[in-house]
């Protein structure tokens, strides 16, 4: 979006185009202040794609479908039933889905062709994130159109790892003295959503979920508060954890003011406030339980903050160890 209208798109067409979602984020900024004119920004990515070439759409996604596009549409939804699946597939256009717990994909009067599970997919975390089974789909859907061989599809789908050593802030899991702990950006509201779904897919039974909340400053004081709210309703203690590189021209005062207006909605008073994003993950892990999920909505400080955890004695979840506390707490 940013780079879109501060220096134009770079590029004359593209071959395949891949659009995720239009959320609300960085609204209020260079003139973009509503959903529909965010999404006709991204609208661009599609609109320039060749003819001959693939638009990889959020079939989900009312705004990202309705982009004009004079490629063929490709569509990926996590509902075989997607209506836009079938209106796709009329008009020529293929479709990746999940049928059955795999990936698949389907072609006009063809059979679906799986091509692996879901939950061999690490960066699904098991299947349970939500949107990292769609970012699955699209970037299975854009692989495949671009003409990369399907087997090298399936081992990039196996072997893309999202653990802090190889994709920093995105759903980082660790364990440390038996807490569970989640270090993502999380940086708008769908982001705490997910952040929120993942520590509840991992959390054990009668055991308690604790969030750091933290916001840079170029947000909108709506989304500042909704996430407090958001954070408030969904976790049972919520601490506020400073990203005093990131206040971009607003005060921790106004921040914090905000967050706490956001958790008072939901009945949530006098919410705890840290200068950084580690002294806030240290607060929670003193009030932490064996069994407890501790996320942190971490930005300024990921490097710093992986390294202290290894160093206290912590470790990093392998795609096995998540697997199985994602069955210990489905199976409770």
């Amino acid at each position: 979006r940013g780079g879109i209208l501060l220096k134009g798109i770079g590029l004359v067409s593209n071959d395949v185009s891949v659009v995720t979602n239009v959320t609300a984020d960085h609204l209020g900024l260079q003139g973009i202040d509503t959903l529909d004119q965010l999404a006709e920004v991204k609208g661009v990515v599609p609109r320039i794609t060749k003819r001959h070439g693939w638009a990889v759409l959020n079939g989900d996604d009312p705004r990202v479908l309705a982009m004009p596009t004079p490629a063929r549409r490709w569509v990926f939804s996590r509902n075989p039933g997607s209506p836009a699946i079938r209106e796709v597939l009329t008009e020529g256009g293929h479709a990746t889905t999940v049928l059955d717990g795999q990936i698949c994909v389907l072609r006009p009067g063809q059979d679906p062709e799986a091509l692996l599970p879901v939950a061999d997919v690490p960066m699904t975390l098991a299947g349970l994130s939500r949107f990292n089974v769609e970012n699955a789909l699209a970037a299975t859907s854009a692989a495949l159109a671009i003409g990369i061989d399907r087997g090298d599809v399936i081992e990039g789908l196996q072997t893309f790892r999202t653990d802090a050593e190889h994709n920093p802030g995105r759903m980082n899991f660790f364990t440390f003295n038996d807490v569970s702990i989640v270090l993502d950006l999380a940086h708008n509201e769908a982001g705490l959503e997910a952040l929120i779904e993942i520590m509840r897919g991992v959390v054990e039974p009668e055991r308690r979920l604790l969030l750091g909340l933290g916001v840079v400053g170029d947000r909108t004081e709506e989304l500042i508060t909704n996430l407090g709210e958001i954070a408030a309703k969904g976790c049972d203690t919520v601490v506020i954890g400073h990203k005093l590189r990131y206040l971009r021209g607003r005060t921790v005062e106004d921040l914090e003011a905000w967050m706490r207006t956001g958790a008072a909605r939901a009945g949530v008073h006098g919410l705890p406030a840290y200068e950084t994003e580690l002294a806030a993950l240290q607060a929670l892990l003193q009030q932490a339980q064996p069994g407890d999920v501790v996320g942190l909505m971490c930005h300024a400080q990921l490097g710093e903050i992986a390294d202290w955890l290894i160093a206290q004695g912590g470790r990093a979840d392998t795609p096995d160890v998540l697997r199985e506390k994602v069955r210990r707490a489905h199976s409770a």
